[in-house]
């Protein structure tokens, strides 16, 4: 009998598996809760990378995160991609597996990045079909993450935080709240990252995420490279509140630090799960200023991209 999202279990705090902490991992057996590990990395290898999840796997809950998955592309379903996912699912059992609101590709290229949706009433059809195939071809349900975004699609009819609980309501599947990818995207777009929180169906969380950024001054771009800033943690402390708590991993893919940096940044989180101050995050929330421009677009979007966005 498949697991409901509710009966999903809060597995505390957890970190991402990187291939620079394994010597540490089956060295120390650290006390962390449990490991998440980016699907693609371990679908199709062998060798020591599979040798050391299949070492950790007998130790510590498992959590697999994909990145291309692609559920926002007009491209149908990659059953391939699916039977691999699901091949690895069934060797290392983890607890669920997760990917992306957005797409990856089209016309089967993969662009290897994860790409915005727009967010109207045709898109949420045709993500919540291929939702639905996921998890009847997983036989389990399919937990999806908020992305960061760095500009607006002028086709987008409902706030993201909506779009969500629609998705949510149609499809029974679960959310990953990354509460860092909420700040960005809210910097980026000129939205309220409270109102998105209070606004999401709360009891859908099945995950957190937390990471660093790269503030530009008029963007903010997702790096994952340096410790937690406080706004973000801010956001967590009111998403710890409203979710009554679940599971919650920090994720570090560059300029990784030493095993010992990355676990001490996780259990910051302790210090934010008693009490969401709102006078604190309104003055921190995202620190414009009147002459902040919004989209930013041109830093990173080719001229072809422009014409779907302008």
């Amino acid at each position: 009998m498949k697991k409901t999202v509710q009966q999903l279990p809060d597995l505390g705090l957890g970190l991402g598996l990187r291939g620079e902490h394994f010597n540490h991992i089956i060295e120390h057996t650290p006390a962390v809760d449990w490991f998440e590990i980016i699907s693609e990395n371990f679908m199709d290898s062998g060798g020591r990378p599979r040798y050391v999840l299949d070492q950790i796997a007998e130790k510590y809950p498992i959590v697999m995160h994909g990145v291309s998955m692609s559920i926002g592309s007009t491209d149908e379903l990659n059953f391939e991609y699916l039977k691999r996912l699901k091949n690895l699912a069934k060797a290392i059992n983890p607890k669920w597996i997760s990917d992306h609101l957005c797409w990856t590709g089209v016309l089967s290229l993969n662009s290897h990045d994860l790409l915005p949706v727009a967010l109207n009433e045709e898109s949420l059809q045709l993500i919540t079909t291929k939702i639905k195939q996921v998890q009847d071809y997983l036989e389990r349900p399919l937990i999806l993450e908020n992305p960061s975004t760095y500009l607006t699609f002028q086709q987008s009819t409902i706030p993201e935080w909506q779009f969500l609980k629609y998705m949510v309501e149609e499809t029974n599947c679960g959310l990953l709240l990354d509460v860092n990818n909420v700040y960005v995207s809210s910097f980026n777009n000129e939205f309220d990252p409270v109102e998105y929180i209070e606004g999401l169906p709360h009891e859908s969380i099945v995950q957190m995420h937390l990471a660093g950024h790269q503030h530009n001054g008029d963007h903010i771009i997702d790096t994952h490279d340096s410790p937690v800033v406080d706004p973000v943690w801010e956001l967590f402390s009111l998403a710890w509140e409203r979710t009554g708590g679940t599971s919650t991993l920090l994720e570090w893919d560059g300029n990784i630090p030493a095993f010992e940096v990355c676990h001490a940044e996780l259990l910051k989180a302790k210090n934010y799960m008693n009490g969401f101050k709102k006078d604190k995050i309104s003055e921190s929330k995202i620190q414009k200023v009147a002459e902040t421009v919004s989209n930013p677009i041109d830093f990173m979007v080719t001229n072809v991209a422009k014409d779907f966005v302008e």
